[in-house]
């Protein structure tokens, strides 16, 4: 895997908008937080437009990130928002500029797409928060300051899980890899399914009826996701609509989906549509380690070249 340089005061961060339209306050809000932290924020055209439930029609939204991408100035992209849209352009994105001069990736929820295109051509992204958990930093101030240090090459040396009843004890090292449910469930049998061998899968959605979580958890067990982990993290589910004719919580579904196998879960994992949505290295190897106690995420001195 390649690892972006890590940033460096005065270095460009392009904010685009590639799925969802979204308030134009909150694009103006990172924009001013990214200056404070002495970075040099550049708007994409669309970045603060819209079209319907998007910022642009797919060819507006397309040119938008693939300019980012292709400017090797930039050192990093935000994402304004996740939303709906980017299955719609991913496969017309051309990497080829990206691979001479890469940068991160932030973003999270619908950005899963884009973190999945970037793992099929051996890159690291950042699932992180993005422009309105930036504009609005008091209510989300520890996810933010924790991706300004990842930007700026500053990895946390451990991230701990409290104990939950449904953890399964174990220790693993992997690629983790993961996201939204919902999306990556939609990427099933595309180009960007890629191979879970020997990786670390974390999840998380949101407003959610407990019986798709199923379908998509029943999904990955029948076509031999689930099987060839070696650890899965349980993000938060959040918004969720309880179903007490099923019978079964949100952890218990993802619990059994899992039950056949031996390595280690960890529910609790930071990550997702609540205000602890910590950053997580997407693509990064680390170590899992559950055990009575609760469970702890550590990265790995590994082999990812900066590039």
């Amino acid at each position: 895997m390649y690892r972006p340089s890590f940033l460096k005061v005065g270095d460009k961060v392009a904010i685009v908008s590639p799925s969802g339209a979204v308030d134009p306050d909150f694009i103006d809000g990172a924009a001013a937080l990214l200056r404070a932290w002495g970075f040099c924020p550049v708007l994409g055209f669309y970045a603060k437009s819209r079209r319907g439930r998007f910022s642009g029609s797919d060819e507006e939204r397309l040119s938008d990130l693939q300019w980012a991408m292709d400017d090797p100035s930039v050192r990093a992209i935000l994402c304004g928002r996740g939303g709906y849209g980017a299955v719609r352009i991913v496969d017309c994105l051309d990497f080829t500029a990206f691979s001479e001069s890469p940068k991160w990736l932030v973003g999270f929820s619908d950005i899963t797409v884009f973190h999945w295109a970037l793992f099929s051509q051996g890159f690291q992204s950042l699932h992180a928060v993005m422009a309105k958990a930036m504009a609005h930093i008091d209510a989300n101030r520890e996810p933010v300051e924790a991706l300004r240090a990842i930007l700026q090459g500053n990895l946390p040396e451990l991230t701990s899980l409290p104990a939950h009843p449904l953890n399964r004890m174990g220790d693993a090292n992997g690629t983790l890899f993961g996201g939204n449910l919902s999306v990556l469930y939609g990427l099933r049998g595309t180009r960007l399914d890629v191979s879970r061998q020997g990786k670390i899968l974390f999840i998380e959605d949101l407003s959610e009826r407990p019986y798709h979580i199923d379908r998509m958890m029943q999904n990955l067990r029948i076509g031999g996701v689930l099987e060839n982990l070696s650890g899965l993290l349980v993000g938060r589910f959040s918004d969720i609509e309880e179903d007490p004719l099923f019978g079964q919580t949100v952890e218990e579904i993802v619990a059994s989906a899992v039950d056949d196998y031996d390595y280690p879960v960890a529910f609790n994992f930071p990550v997702g549509h609540v205000p602890l949505n910590m950053p997580v290295i997407h693509g990064a190897e680390v170590n899992l380690s559950v055990t009575e106690r609760g469970g702890a995420v550590r990265y790995l001195c590994e082999s990812a070249v900066e590039k």
